[in-house]
């Protein structure tokens, strides 16, 4: 039966549903008609994934819902199970299960343009595709016999330096070369951190509201998220204490939460380096966004407090440079280097070593500095330009959250009556990139409202356009 499960499970691109959401309802359907038995095994996240030709993310959202409603069960490193004590399928087979939140829909409309709001995208028509494209060549051919053979499976050294150097001037983090982990995006990472440091069952704060794939990732692995609740002041450190206070990991975006915006306070920010202390747990320091910052300079990293090497920090160049790299960095501890070395070599670095070599070069030569100098007075320039349009249209519905930096504006319900999911849904069926603020939260729901992305609006009138389409959605669609 599972030979003909997966003979039949194919995924069409093509479709509006999400491949995620695909499996989910293929393997669902398939445990309804007795394809697939109670306490059966499915294929590994990893195999499925391969046999489908869809990133390992996308079949570990589509399991971690299925074990969420009680139809798989997560058995660690044994595997994925039919439950054995199913649902009642035939009453909850028939209604389609609401989706998990997914990032955003597709990137690109046939048209090949980007759809309005897509969140997690820079401004990419600012990004200097000439120069970068001098680098890359420049690397074609100064290429030697050597740089064709293996690549270092932590990161190229030259990236790795360079890395460093960055972050030592702007983000005033002290660590050596070999403390760098270079990893194919940030869920390559999440997973870099989850195989070296973590065990099936183990407690693990997130931040709620949180970053919607954080959540379905740490659960398909086996472990038990805690959800804390964020305020103004950031992650509730006390809170979270008092739901699991053995947690081994917190997971946070302290410099500028996703997706609130807020920071996580000083005090706060002692009270968790004080709690890994004493807990010999780890803190994911997640610098979201950092960069961007509108007003001033970046707030520190909490990784820069960090005396007693407790804090792992990750960082991405899909936010300022752009997202089809899918190239992230890991700053570990002194102390794991060892440790993260060896799960290094089992897994490999994933990053073509062109690309990181011309990521090299384009830090070397100062023009990382320049584009992030360049990049902040135009998302402030974007940013007002969708909150003013907001305040114009849309004035009686939605209200406009502050915020000093980010790519992505959060715009709360005026009055809160179970509508962020519906509209965000409505939105994305006539092309809108809308997110709802509801689908980031776990545990702890609060004020409704919708997350929209802004780097990409040209000019105003885009931003005007796309609002008024939005309005449409307030207004029964006339």
């Amino acid at each position: 039966m599972m030979h003909q499960f997966l003979s039949t499970l194919r995924l069409d691109n093509q479709l509006g549903e999400p491949l995620y959401r695909q499996i989910y309802l293929r393997v669902k359907d398939a445990i309804a008609q007795g394809a697939l038995l109670a306490g059966s095994r499915l294929p590994s996240v990893r195999g499925l994934a391969s046999d489908l030709g869809v990133a390992r993310a996308t079949v570990e959202s589509a399991y971690a819902q299925l074990i969420a409603e009680g139809f798989l069960q997560s058995r660690g490193q044994a595997g994925t199970y039919v439950s054995p004590q199913l649902p009642d399928l035939p009453v909850r087979a028939a209604p389609v299960a609401e989706p998990l939140p997914a990032v955003a829909p597709n990137s690109l409309h046939p048209n090949g343009m980007m759809p309005p709001f897509q969140l997690g995208l820079p401004a990419l028509d600012a990004f200097p595709r000439a120069l970068w494209q001098r680098i890359v060549a420049r690397q074609l051919r100064t290429g030697t016999t050597a740089s064709l053979a293996h690549p270092p499976t932590n990161g190229l050294p030259e990236l790795r330096a360079a890395i460093v150097n960055y972050l030592h001037l702007s983000r005033g983090i002290s660590c050596r070369p070999e403390q760098v982990f270079v990893c194919a995006g940030y869920q390559a990472l999440l997973d870099r951190v989850i195989g070296t440091l973590l065990t099936p069952g183990d407690d693990v704060w997130l931040e709620d509201p949180g970053y919607p794939v954080t959540l379905p990732l740490f659960r398909a692995a086996g472990m038990r998220p805690v959800a804390v609740p964020v305020d103004e002041q950031g992650m509730d450190i006390a809170a979270g204490i008092s739901a699991a206070p053995g947690a081994r990991m917190a997971v946070l975006t302290p410099t500028h939460q996703s997706p609130l915006g807020v920071s996580l306070s000083l005090a706060r920010r002692m009270a968790l380096l004080e709690w890994a202390q004493q807990r010999a747990a780890w803190i994911l320091e997640d610098d979201y966004d950092s960069e961007v910052r509108y007003h001033g300079r970046p707030l520190p990293p909490l990784k820069s407090l960090d005396r007693q090497g407790r804090v792992l920090y990750a960082g991405t160049f899909s936010k300022t440079l752009f997202p089809a790299l899918r190239m992230a960095y890991l700053v570990v501890p002194v102390g794991l280097v060892e440790a993260f070395g060896h799960s290094s070599r089992l897994r490999g670095c994933g990053c073509p070593p062109l690309m990181q070599a011309s990521v090299a070069d384009f830090i070397n030569q100062g023009h990382f500095y320049r584009h992030l100098k360049r990049m902040r007075p135009i998302y402030r320039q974007r940013r007002e330009w969708l909150a003013q349009a907001i305040e114009q249209q849309l004035s009686e519905h939605l209200a406009v959250t502050s915020q000093a930096g980010g790519i992505q504006l959060l715009a709360r319900l005026t009055a809160s009556s179970g509508q962020d999911k519906r509209l965000a849904q409505r939105g994305w069926e006539e092309g809108l990139s809308l997110q709802a603020l509801s689908d980031w939260q776990i545990a702890h729901p609060s004020a409704e409202g919708l997350l929209m992305g802004f780097a990409n609006f040209t000019q105003r009138t885009d931003a005007e356009r796309a609002v008024a389409r939005l309005a449409r959605l307030f207004n029964g669609g006339n």
